[in-house]
């Protein structure tokens, strides 16, 4: 009796084909890498660096001397001014040298310390500039030439400035003031707060009312592509437009909506609907939910009409109602769509900016953490403080994706 032996098991590990096709895949892949590092790391890596410096808006032009080159006088009164300036009112320069070449014609009776003149080039060593320094060099000459001619001449021969001084964007200090100052801050809990509500209301509103379009154009019925195209406007049309629209049409003085409910009897006077609290935060989220449902409507009403049909036919011989087809049927098929636009759509909704800074400008109890990234960085000056806002933004999404992929997704097999 023979035993038949088992066939070979296959060498581990890759073989050199396999090895030589990876090294080719990663060496097509690594300008993409690179590029999307820069475009994407790298100012990443910056915000992380400016968010513990002390850095404002007057920091990021860089401390030089400077120097301003004049001719005044006329006649025997002539003289040569040089106006030499530290831009900077806390930083000291070190290292300051002027050099400038005189014309040949040109005599200079005088010249003062700490500058000397040596066939025609006229040098000055002032060491360190004091923070705000401010002096003028008066050089008295006498020219036997066109003073309109000497003019053009110094012109044409710029003085050259050198100095150094410490740029707090790159020296190695570093401090959790930022920090300090952001937690420390009694409003910023309330902007949490409202970032929160603004965020997750606005979130499951646009997810809640796609879900209904995507249902109600689920059948095949006479204008139903032009019904689309109208749900679509919010989302194509320009923030700015849409944005002055509501700002015009719930106006408490002039808008259509106030005049209407006056005259429904509703209210007996006008509504501030963007400049009172708490209702100006229910209406930049409601303006969040009527813009941003068509694409929530699109991708379901997609995944609505790849369900296969049969389960429908199924449940009606069945007896099923229409919430019960609803539920036990096309819910669990777009639990995964939902759970993706609702991730996508959290994190758009945290970082928005520009709908509730044209609405309201962050007024009236509407201040969301990236609105106050801008009031930090630009209103009063703190880039610092800006940046570490930002950071506080990217560790809340690091936080909300781990707990998303952790639990939701796992849960729904994504």
């Amino acid at each position: 009796m023979s035993v038949t032996e088992p066939p070979p098991a296959p060498p581990s590990g890759r073989g050199a084909l396999q090895k030589r096709e990876a090294r080719l895949a990663w060496g097509l892949l690594f300008p993409t890498i690179a590029i999307v590092s820069m475009v994407v790391i790298l100012p990443l890596l910056a915000i992380f660096w400016i968010s513990f410096k002390p850095v404002g808006l007057a920091d990021l032009r860089p401390t030089v001397p400077v120097v301003r080159e004049s001719l005044r006088g006329s006649g025997g009164d002539l003289r040569l001014e040089y106006r030499v300036r530290n831009t900077s009112q806390d930083k000291v320069i070190t290292g300051v040298t002027l050099s400038d070449t005189l014309p040949p014609d040109l005599v200079v009776t005088d010249v003062p310390a700490p500058c000397v003149l040596s066939a025609g080039l006229f040098e000055c060593d002032f060491g360190m500039l004091e923070a705000g320094f401010n002096e003028r060099l008066i050089l008295p000459l006498t020219f036997s030439g066109d003073e309109d001619a000497l003019e053009d001449l110094l012109e044409g021969s710029e003085p050259i400035m050198t100095g150094e001084a410490d740029n707090i964007l790159t020296n190695a200090e570093f401090t959790f003031e930022n920090f300090i100052r952001i937690f420390d801050a009694d409003e910023f809990w309330e902007v949490m707060w409202v970032t929160l509500f603004y965020t997750v209301f606005g979130t499951i509103g646009a997810l809640v009312m796609g879900l209904f379009a995507a249902m109600l154009l689920n059948k095949s019925f006479r204008g139903q592509g032009i019904l689309r195209g109208l749900y679509l406007f919010p989302y194509v049309a320009p923030v700015i437009a849409v944005a002055f629209t509501w700002v015009t049409l719930f106006d408490p003085f002039s808008g259509s909506a106030n005049a209407l409910l006056i005259q429904m009897g509703v209210t007996d006077e006008a509504i501030n609907f963007f400049g009172q609290r708490p209702l100006a935060l229910i209406m930049v989220t409601v303006f969040e939910i009527w813009r941003y449902f068509p694409l929530s409507f699109l991708f379901i009403l997609a995944r609505m009409q790849s369900i296969d049909s049969d389960m429908y036919e199924a449940a009606d011989m069945d007896g099923a109602s229409p919430f019960q087809k609803f539920w036990y049927l096309s819910l669990p098929m777009l639990v995964g769509i939902l759970s993706v636009l609702f991730l996508l759509r959290f994190i758009w909704t945290f970082n928005k900016f520009d709908d509730i800074f044209l609405l309201t400008g962050g007024n009236a109890g509407t201040r969301t953490l990236t609105v106050n990234v801008y009031e930090q960085a630009f209103a009063i000056s703190n880039i610092g403080a800006g940046a570490a806002v930002a950071v506080v933004i990217f560790g809340c999404l690091i936080l909300f994706a781990a707990f998303f992929f952790r639990f939701i997704s796992r849960e729904e097999g994504l």
